[in-house]
């Protein structure tokens, strides 16, 4: 089955081959340069182009080994001199890379659909459904995400790969396979350093459920007893040798060469700016839009206000500092984010034996870094939505908050298109995904017929907020440009950033609520 929608979903992407692309095509083509024409020594160090390598040296291999075949494609693209080569072989090689390494998506969606079938998970009420079954949903809901098609197969990225990585490692951590777990999430940190985001939790549930054991256990010869577990020195000395492995491996031969610091600024370059050119809609999207109000007001009574107030406005990727409200430094974020992720960490410990709370606190320490993080891409919103999508197949409560989330991320990130030919691709793209989830799971928890006044699973108030994005997208696309011509380009992303940050905030505080709060999960996973 999950191979059979793959292959449908393959199929409706090489549509997508000649649609728009971004200067992230640009950025993998050149990463593709450097790795298969560079020596080792210059991959974190060349600036022939603007784009320069800054993912973690697991991924260059990556690009190294894409490099081979690319060349049979097109050697031209493989010149790093070559820059904003686009050839017809090239745009196609690049195209299918996506979309073949999309199989390790569905690898992953197939070990977590495993994991549903075999686990005797419990729900809150009976999965009734015409046709399929949780598990066709589920890939389908993954598979097909209006979000990963955006960014992957339109804009450019190999997000899928990386979350198909991420979702095995999950499948293996709720299968109780923590070794396995370990090893292909050491994999994903070394492949995308962003993952960081979730790492707190394998941290807190590997400590709990994996290091923490019997003392008359075969492996509990430890340092120290708690709550009557001893903490094993055998099973720590395992989890640190996977992860030692693989950073080695990945990082060996530049510290060797002396240049682990030079990768090191390219992965984590803090001189970005709080905020992205477009602001992921989160906390601080709010909180630079409540400080421009603040300028507005206080110019109209008359209060003295710096000119340059209006620069963090313009979309740059920069540092700013805020008016009316104190700036944001890269240790408040840390200390903002660390707060809000320890709620969910403590009761992760304290709640070891249902490893569905694993993924509730991914999804949560992801919903964190993505509220209060330093300059934290809309892209990031992906890292909530897919490990969601697994429980809201199982719950009926998380699948209320996956509809509403799934559906404002989506759409916050139909502003990396721009051209008019992507304009009803993306809206047709998101509004698809949401009407096939809203009808199977509101199907899936046989529910009674749903009121005309709200949307399956929807509070009124979360109908309206929801239906709020077409009058948003059709300011975006048409009135504003009919009001104000040429005049405010940015004002139709600051609409979109804020107005979804609003649900998007909602939704971080209400499954927060749940996840805290809530006895309907409580129940053990056998």
């Amino acid at each position: 089955m999950i191979w059979f929608v793959y292959g449908i979903f393959c199929c409706f992407k090489l549509l997508l081959v000649p649609a728009y692309r971004s200067t992230d095509f640009e950025v993998h083509r050149n990463w593709l340069a450097i790795t298969h024409s560079l020596p080792l020594s210059k991959w974190y160090s060349d600036q022939t182009s603007q784009w320069t390598l800054d993912y973690p040296p697991l991924f260059a291999w990556f690009e190294f080994l894409l490099s081979q075949v690319a060349a049979l494609f097109d050697p031209g693209m493989l010149r790093v001199d070559n820059l904003e080569y686009a050839s017809t072989r090239t745009v196609l090689f690049q195209r299918l890379s996506v979309i073949i390494t999309d199989a390790m998506l569905a690898f992953g969606t197939k070990e977590c659909c495993a994991y549903i079938r075999a686990s005797g998970v419990r729900k809150s009420s009976r999965w009734t459904l015409t046709w399929g079954s949780p598990t066709s949903v589920l890939a389908l809901l993954i598979l097909g995400n209006a979000g990963l098609l955006i960014v992957d197969h339109i804009h450019f990225q190999y997000n899928g790969f990386l979350f198909g990585v991420l979702l095995v490692s999950i499948a293996k951590m709720l299968q109780g396979k923590f070794l396995s777990s370990a090893l292909w999430f050491s994999v994903l940190l070394n492949l995308k350093h962003i993952f960081l985001y979730v790492a707190p939790a394998y941290g807190v549930y590997l400590l709990r459920n994996y290091c923490l054991q019997d003392p008359q256990g075969p492996d509990a010869k430890g340092l120290w007893i708690f709550g009557g577990k001893q903490l094993s020195i055998s099973r720590i000395s395992k989890l640190i040798g996977i992860g030692g492995f693989v950073c080695f491996a990945s990082f060996g031969p530049f510290i060797v060469m002396g240049q682990f610091g030079q990768v090191l600024s390219r992965l984590f370059p803090f001189k970005r700016g709080l905020c992205h050119a477009y602001w992921a809609p989160n906390f601080w999207a709010l909180y630079n839009s409540v400080d421009k109000i603040a300028v507005i007001v206080g110019k109209r009574l008359g209060l003295p206000i710096a000119a340059s107030a209006a620069a963090m406005t313009g979309g740059l990727v920069q540092e700013f500092e805020h008016t009316m409200l104190p700036s944001i430094s890269p240790k408040v974020t840390f200390i903002c984010t660390l707060v809000a992720m320890l709620p969910a960490l403590i009761k992760l410990w304290l709640s070891p034996a249902n490893p569905l709370h694993f993924v509730r606190c991914i999804v949560l320490c992801a919903f964190s870094s993505f509220m209060f993080g330093w300059h934290v891409h809309e892209k990031a919103v992906l890292l909530m939505i897919i490990p969601l999508s697994l429980l809201a197949v199982l719950w009926r409560k998380e699948a209320q908050i996956y509809l509403l989330l799934s559906t404002i991320g989506n759409y916050s990130l139909t502003p990396l298109l721009f051209t008019p030919l992507e304009i009803p691709l993306k809206g047709l793209l998101v509004l698809c995904h949401a009407i096939y989830a809203f009808v199977q799971l509101h199907q899936m928890f046989n529910l009674q017929k749903g009121s005309l006044l709200r949307l399956p699973l929807l509070s009124r108030l979360e109908t309206l907020y929801t239906l709020g994005l077409m009058p948003l997208f059709v300011y975006q696309h048409i009135l504003h440009r009919l009001l104000f011509a040429d005049a405010l380009p940015f004002l139709p992303l600051l609409l979109t950033s804020v107005y979804c940050a609003v649900g998007i905030t909602y939704c971080w505080v209400t499954f927060y609520w749940h996840f805290l709060f809530s006895g309907n999960h409580k129940r053990k996973v056998h």
